[in-house]
């Protein structure tokens, strides 16, 4: 009977598991994978990826494995798999057909969805919930469309389709990046507004969809007028406004602790413990084996091991509507 679930979620350097990477993720604080384009060749090696991962878990303890697979640019696995259009094609014909863009989220969703589930993956960390304004351009067309009662719309569609094959869903980045020109992943964004602005703007698709959604992903976005911490490791974001003011009751993952706009300390366990502190139930900590293992090394894994619960939030199968 499963009993705990590891909060941090750690990248592979191949297509095959090196002796190291056996040992850390065999290790109990290791909860999950995250998957790129490096550690993929063909459908058939990736099944056999995501069964050696699997092995090195006891039948006690589980482990979750992911992958951004949102389609356009971000598709880290493109070959044997249908090609997915960016996320911004469902606004553009949104914009033209609303009914058949809907249809389109929710298809395509299934797709992308069932494609994964096939080969032992657990969930695509789907769908971008992000504004685009023309202002960032990491997110761009990653996003449905600009409005952000379009976003919530297309949004719902998309995360129903992900939910119909089995696959949990998992929205991206809290509070939201759209009016923001910087790159989390070499700076920390700065939003100027207050919380009466985000409300009727950003925020909107997250408050619509947390009910709905199973997983949220936490932004490196500092707030100044609202809270001094940034938002993955804060928790007036995550406990005051997404558990209690929106009432989410999913699952929170950090973004990437290894990007510059989580830079709070050079030693990585300070970010994974400000993080888990803060509120999230995965911390996510890539592309850099170093700090994987500073965190390994300097934490105390019993305190901060999850129920059985977080992991069914987001395990394969079990939210088929």
């Amino acid at each position: 009977m499963t009993t705990s679930l590891g909060p941090l979620v750690l990248d592979l350097q191949a297509e095959q598991l090196s002796q190291e990477e056996r040992e850390l993720i065999a290790h109990p604080l290791v909860g999950g994978v995250i998957l790129f384009t490096r550690n993929y060749q063909n459908k058939q090696q990736l099944r056999e990826l995501c069964h050696d991962v699997r092995q090195l878990k006891g039948e006690h303890q589980p482990i979750l494995i992911m992958v951004d697979q949102e389609g356009g640019r971000v598709q880290r696995f493109v070959s044997e798999f249908t090609t997915l259009p960016a996320l911004a094609h469902y606004g553009e014909v949104f914009e033209r057909e609303p009914e058949l863009a809907c249809e389109l989220a929710h298809t395509t969703a299934s797709v992308m969805a069932q494609e994964l589930l096939d080969v032992g993956i657990d969930f695509s960390i789907s769908p971008v919930l992000d504004l685009n304004k023309g202002k960032n351009t990491v997110i761009g067309n990653r996003a449905f469309h600009r409005h952000p009662d379009v976003v919530s719309t297309l949004g719902q569609h998309f995360i129903e389709g992900m939910q119909k094959v089995g696959m949990a869903s998992l929205a991206k980045h809290f509070p939201g990046h759209g009016s923001v020109t910087a790159d989390s992943h070499h700076e920390l964004p700065i939003d100027q507004r207050t919380f009466a602005e985000l409300q009727e703007d950003d925020l909107v698709p997250f408050q619509n969809l947390a009910h709905l959604v199973n997983g949220m992903m936490a932004s490196h976005l500092l707030f100044p007028a609202i809270d001094s911490n940034i938002v993955g490791f804060s928790p007036y974001w995550l406990k005051n406004i997404l558990r209690d003011k929106m009432q989410f009751k999913g699952v929170i993952l950090s973004d990437d602790l290894h990007m510059q706009g989580a830079n709070i300390s050079d030693y990585a366990p300070d970010r994974f413990q400000a993080a888990r502190d803060a509120g999230c139930d995965l911390a996510l900590y890539c592309n850099d084996r170093k700090g994987v293992i500073q965190i390994i090394d300097h934490t105390t894994y019993t305190a901060h091991m999850l129920p059985e619960s977080t992991w069914r939030q987001l395990k394969a199968n079990i939210n088929v509507r």
